[in-house]
């Protein structure tokens, strides 16, 4: 069964335990107003009430992924801008929440990701990429810091000093680079990515998505972590998969010679 919400500014489409949500501003590259945040913010608040989405699939309409803040949607620059309350109450939320969910998320690059748009590919748990895309920090060109959990995702995936070369110069970096350099996951041929990105999401929502939820929290808790915290954790996370349906459905099936199936419970 599909099924379909209604939004102006992203589709969103479940259909095989996966949410597909979909950028859909193309005429300005899936840039980011005050709409766009709103109405992306509210799917992943769906996603993290609807207990049949098992997996995320984010990506954009036409030939950008997202092109970042649109600028058109500021307001009027005369004098001091303060951008905080708009950082805190769009970008902030958002990455809040999509670092939140349970269940995997991944995005699906398939064209330019800039500013606050590449900061919504690296809060997504793995990245996809046509092996035509780009990426660009883009901050340091109208005179801005990194925002959108950039400077904390970035450096995590690719270091330090490379984020750092990549705020400071906002160089356009190629989706094989991107790879080379850990932030991006895979890359596919434009024509393949969606379907080669659904398909590893259809794969991953029948698999025992609760252990998935607590690794996630796990890998992301103990990144900054002292070893006896992470030591911890993991034994109280462990106690939580070992009184779950999925675990006792997995020893059972291995004893029995069979495919498990997972319910996420």
């Amino acid at each position: 069964m599909t099924e379909r919400f209604e939004f102006e500014t992203i589709e969103y489409v479940v259909e095989r335990n996966v949410a597909r949500i979909t950028l859909n501003r193309p005429q300005v590259m899936n840039a980011i107003n005050n709409q766009l945040s709103a109405e992306l913010y509210s799917a992943f608040k769906a996603v993290e009430q609807d207990k049949s989405v098992r997996a995320v699939v984010l990506t954009g309409n036409g030939r950008a992924f997202c092109s970042g803040q649109d600028l058109g949607d500021r307001m009027a620059l005369e004098g001091p801008v303060r951008l905080s309350d708009s950082v805190r109450e769009r970008y902030n939320l958002l990455v809040a929440k999509m670092q939140s969910l349970s269940v995997p998320v991944i995005a699906a690059v398939n064209g330019a990701a800039a500013g606050a748009g590449f900061g919504l590919a690296l809060a997504c748990d793995l990245r996809f990429a046509a092996d035509t895309a780009k990426f660009t920090m883009a901050f340091s060109k109208i005179g801005l810091a990194p925002d959108s959990g950039t400077s904390y995702f970035l450096s995590r995936l690719v270091g330090l000093g490379k984020a750092l070369e990549w705020s400071w110069t906002a160089e356009v970096i190629s989706a094989p680079d991107a790879l080379q350099y850990g932030a991006v996951n895979r890359l596919f041929a434009p024509d393949d990515l969606l379907k080669q990105t659904l398909a590893f999401a259809e794969k991953l929502a029948m698999g025992p998505t609760l252990a998935y939820g607590l690794t996630k929290r796990a890998l992301y808790t103990n990144f900054s972590a002292t070893l006896p915290e992470a030591l911890e954790l993991e034994a109280q996370l462990q106690d939580i998969a070992g009184q779950s349906e999925d675990f006792r459905e997995g020893v059972q099936a291995f004893l029995e010679k069979r495919r498990p199936e997972y319910r996420g419970k």
